[in-house]
């Protein structure tokens, strides 16, 4: 039963597997859920929610699930021959990872009067990736359209708020963060629900 990532059109895409060769799981709902579960903790740390004395919980999620978990769906997303889930989630289980380091190695030793410069280019660089893929996933689901619309906005207010010194712009990003990760959480359920049912329980309305 095909996911929401499934739908992306995949003309561009490597050949099918040969019949006789074995089947994988969909690993849409897997890259859906780590990528879900990473942002919504962060961002109740972006939206005040919880101190940001105890933000560092986030970073094992950052390696391991938003990370490695993601990469991994990645890469059976190109085993399938579908590009678009490949490259979102490989792209996003690296980001989680270049988080993860920036946050423990780098980000101590930035110098007070540009980290926030050091940090807004960073987010600048992941808000233009975001922003084609949205683009892209404009013939996958509605539901995807939502991710991805909002993880636009999201980058864009967090973007903005690290190289203005804006919290309050960096707050509404952190907001925005947690309705992306809904929205995943959302795709994901629809994958997996599928996938056990045998049919759609959910719907995400394929384009």
């Amino acid at each position: 039963m095909a996911t929401a990532v499934d739908q992306a059109p995949t003309r561009n895409s490597a050949p099918a597997p040969a019949a006789d060769a074995a089947p994988i799981a969909d690993p849409g709902p897997l890259g859906l859920a780590a990528f879900a579960l990473t942002t919504f903790v962060l961002s109740t740390f972006n939206a005040g929610i919880l101190p940001k004395t105890v933000e560092a919980v986030v970073l094992p999620l950052a390696l391991f699930y938003g990370g490695f978990a993601q990469v991994l769906a990645g890469m059976w997303e190109f085993k399938k021959g579908n590009t678009f889930g490949a490259l979102a989630f490989t792209s996003y289980g690296a980001f989680w990872l270049s988080f993860a380091a920036l946050v423990k190695f780098v980000a101590g030793d930035l110098p007070a009067a540009d980290a926030e410069k050091g940090i807004g280019v960073f987010l600048l660089a992941w808000t233009i990736f975001t922003l084609y893929m949205t683009l892209a996933s404009l013939r996958t689901s509605g539901i995807l359209i939502a991710v991805f619309v909002t993880l636009s906005i999201t980058f864009i207010a967090l973007t903005v708020g690290a190289f203005a010194g804006n919290s309050s712009i960096s707050t509404l990003g952190g907001y925005l963060g947690l309705l992306t990760a809904l929205e995943a959480w959302y795709a994901s359920a629809a994958g997996v629900t599928a996938s056990t049912f045998g049919r759609p329980v959910l719907p995400t309305w394929a384009r």
